[in-house]
């Protein structure tokens, strides 16, 4: 088992709020991503589930027991940092087993687990070298598979993945979802990438100063975000975010909030609309607008626009076969207005 449930947590250092009251409960082998800009919280919050921040108020259940004071080692929880912290001078199986031998696990048993570990991770044959003989990625496997030599009830993932290259870290992603799948453990993961948090993810908690703003499946924060912040955070490129119009605004402003709007409830003071809903078509069909830059990207081109009078750039996400266009070209945007999320004055999602 491997339930977590936050009650009320909190943290403060001094008079400086850090984490302001979570409520949320992880269930048994789900994978949960925290996820959110630097200094959310997100990090505290996990290091208070591992007993390495102490908690300044609410409460921390493993499987339904109370776990505020107990000692790291007691919770049941293993967890895995940004940085591998491997001992240079021990191999791959001496590193992976050195928790098991410090715990007076004996030897025998300690060669089977640390094999164990090593058949699931792939990495049987590293097991009699040395860090430096390994590459990011094989090093964060063995920090992997020293957390599963001690058979947690809970992983805990703080950036694990940072340190790699961009394809190294795609084919991590692909790692711990297979290693999830065939653990069936409750893993509790870190970033601030959100291309990771959805890929990982059953469900996604996106933090913002302290709390979190929106808990849910990846495809619903992507789909209906409750808020501004979750809607621009989740998704790339970000997704288009549209002021009401004044009376004074420029005619291609408020055209675009007319094609947009829809059936938008009155209190609606911006709309947000993904790249991908925002189309490109003949002059006589859109709103006009200036090609800043065309990003082509082989399956498709990310075509950055001004609109006259809109602050900031628009983007579209277009087939790349579809089109051909440059900076400086005019271009007329066609908005798919079903997609429109309208949001009011507070920042939320109106209903």
């Amino acid at each position: 088992m491997g339930q977590v449930s936050l009650k009320g947590l909190r943290k403060s250092f001094g008079s400086v709020d850090v984490i302001r009251g979570i409520d949320l409960d992880i269930r048994d082998g789900e994978f949960m991503v925290f996820v959110g800009q630097s200094g959310c919280g997100k990090s505290t919050t996990l290091r208070m589930i591992a007993g390495l921040e102490s908690i300044t108020a609410g409460d921390l259940l493993i499987d339904g027991q109370r776990a505020n004071d107990l000692h790291p080692a007691d919770r049941g929880a293993a967890m895995v940092f940004q940085s591998y912290a491997l001992y240079p001078h021990m191999t791959v199986a001496e590193n992976m087993g050195f928790a098991l031998k410090m715990a007076g696990v004996d030897k025998q048993q300690r060669a089977q687990q640390v094999g164990r570990a090593a058949e699931i991770l792939r990495m049987t044959n590293l097991l009699d070298r040395f860090p430096k003989e390994l590459s990011g990625g094989q090093r964060q496997r063995v920090a992997i598979g020293r957390a599963i030599v001690r058979k947690p009830k809970v992983f805990l993932f703080d950036e694990p993945l940072s340190n790699l290259d961009a394809a190294l870290r795609v084919d991590m992603r692909v790692e711990l979802s297979r290693l999830h799948a065939e653990l069936g453990t409750t893993m509790i993961y870190v970033t601030h990438d959100q291309v990771e948090a959805m890929t990982l993810g059953d469900r996604i908690a996106v933090f913002h100063h302290g709390a979190i703003e929106q808990l849910g499946a990846p495809l619903e924060l992507y789909n209906r975000p409750r808020t501004e912040f979750v809607a621009g955070f989740i998704g790339a490129p970000r997704i288009n975010l549209v002021a009401k119009p004044g009376d004074a605004a420029p005619a291609a402003h408020r055209q675009l909030w007319a094609l947009l709007q829809g059936n938008a409830p009155e209190p609606t003071q911006r709309i947000g609309l993904r790249p991908e809903h925002l189309h490109l078509g003949a002059p006589e069909q859109g709103v006009p607008a200036q090609v800043v830059l065309a990003e082509h990207l082989g399956d498709a081109s990310i075509i950055h626009l001004r609109v006259d009078g809109i602050d900031g750039l628009l983007n579209a996400k277009v087939v790349a076969n579809r089109l051909h266009c440059a900076a400086g070209d005019t271009v007329h945007l066609v908005p798919d207005a079903q997609f429109a999320l309208p949001f009011g004055a507070d920042g939320r999602l109106v209903a």
